[in-house]
């Protein structure tokens, strides 16, 4: 059974990691990772996104899964 990349990506920020476009697109080919994060939280998954700055001074957003509190 093949799974699509809303649900890779979701079980990969279940496992604590955070992901960037870049990320996604190497290792699950996903080209649209916020839309993927869109549908994410309209399913209401609390992903928060953190802007980084790389190499020569490029933005990026950075997508963390929060731990749900109980």
């Amino acid at each position: 059974m093949t799974q699509t990349q809303t649900t890779q990506i979701l079980q990969y920020l279940k496992q604590g990691n955070k992901i960037t476009s870049w990320e996604a697109i190497h290792k699950f080919r996903c080209t649209r990772l916020s839309a993927v994060i869109y549908n994410l939280r309209k399913y209401g998954y609390n992903i928060i996104a953190e802007m980084q700055v790389g190499k020569s001074n490029k933005r990026y957003a950075e997508y963390t899964l929060l731990k749900e509190s109980k």
